[in-house]
């Protein structure tokens, strides 16, 4: 169903959600459509992700156009007659395609606020989808030191199985405590490389052009929609698939790594308030729990949820540039209203009960893992 976006709609809002067809990007269509936004959606089914073509659950109330923003026509066209755009649409993950993350995140955002500028688009807002893997590590408490941003974990520390998170100034150990948004940002992985691009492109040019821009540093975003086709998709869509095919999930280091878990609905709502206050403009905005949880309790949960009783495996692995511990802190989206609406456990037994009525729930992740050790993203424990 095409949609003419000139037409009348209950609020006057007119909105383009890039990558709408994806896990975020179809709840963020979803909800503006029921608050009754004219939206359009772009996206061009990136077959990792959309293995089967166009999904069922695109809104039928929107106008889809399947296109690539890194081509200048079809951003333009997709542009046209919008207010408001949610910019969803990345390349993600742990995939070793470094050009191709730079081309369609980097790249791809460039073009879309060149584009902008160069045809006078009357575009009012932009909220952007930036990540918490923009941070090098979570903030921690140093006994001695108090807060401090702990630098990335050095892989020769790795090898030898030392996880700990060092104090920066004296190294001792620290606790997790919740990161700021003034936390420093640099990006460990390219994937983190590229929204930290995206992020800081997107806030740079709304100052230059004097529109409002957002960027939501979202935590570990889970929920109904995750694709269970991409083997480098979010943990729990892994564990699920995994323990579906009755394998035990893969943990890296010694899975008590902790990471702030959302569920998408939650998401959603995070980019319309981002999109309707002016509380946050011009901001990088955590959005998340503010609570860590641990990976391996992640898959405990999943596994009692699903009566599927597999024992986590940890085989002495990690990824190099990966953070050891990340909750967000929300202050700065609390004070703008901000509040999460669905736990950990009921996100969980939601994201169930979606899985369970997909027909092919096979693992890929096996197959992924093999190729991330060959490209040297996953690497072992020195023995001896």
């Amino acid at each position: 169903m095409t949609l003419a976006m000139n037409g009348t709609n209950k609020n006057g809002k007119r909105a383009l959600v890039t990558g709408g067809a994806g896990l975020i990007g179809s709840h963020i269509v979803d909800l503006l459509v029921r608050e009754g936004w004219k939206v359009r959606i772009l996206d061009n089914l990136e077959p990792n992700t959309h293995k089967l073509g166009k999904p069922a659950w695109v809104n039928a109330d929107a106008e889809f156009m399947q296109g690539d923003l890194r081509q200048r026509e079809v951003i333009a066209a997709a542009l046209r007659e919008i207010d408001v755009v949610f910019h969803q649409a990345a390349y993600g993950g742990y995939m070793p395609e470094i050009a191709k993350y730079v081309d369609v995140n980097s790249l791809g955002t460039a073009l879309m606020l060149e584009v902008i500028r160069e045809e006078n688009l009357p575009i009012k807002k932009i909220v952007v989808a930036s990540s918490q893997a923009v941070y090098s590590e979570g903030a921690g408490q140093c006994p001695q030191h108090g807060l401090v941003f702990p630098n990335v974990r050095p892989v020769d520390q790795l090898r030898r199985g030392d996880w700990v998170v060092h104090c920066p100034i004296c190294g001792e150990a620290t606790t997790s405590v919740p990161t700021p948004e003034n936390a420093p940002v640099g990006g460990e992985t390219v994937y983190g490389l590229t929204k930290v691009d995206q992020e800081k492109l997107v806030l740079l040019w709304g100052k230059q052009a004097g529109v409002p821009t957002v960027a939501l540093r979202y935590s570990c975003t889970y929920g109904p929609r995750q694709s269970i086709f991409n083997p480098y998709t979010g943990v729990i869509a892994i564990f699920c698939t995994r323990l579906l095919n009755d394998l035990p999930p893969v943990l890296y280091e010694d899975g008590e790594q902790t990471r702030d878990f959302s569920f998408v609905e939650d998401i959603a709502r995070a980019n319309l308030l981002a999109a309707t206050t002016d509380k946050l403009d011009g901001l990088p905005v955590n959005v998340g729990s503010g609570k860590g949880v641990t990976i391996r309790e992640v898959a405990e949960q999943i596994s009692d949820a699903l009566g599927i009783k597999i024992a986590p495996q940890a085989k002495g692995e990690f990824r190099p540039g990966e953070m050891r511990h990340l909750a967000s802190g929300t202050d700065r989206i609390q004070a703008a209203g901000y509040k999460p609406q669905v736990d950990l456990a009921s996100g969980i037994g939601r994201y169930l009960d979606w899985i369970r009525a997909q027909s092919d729930v096979k693992d890929y992740f096996s197959e992924a893992e093999t190729i991330l050790r060959s490209k040297g993203i996953v690497h072992s424990v020195a023995k001896g």
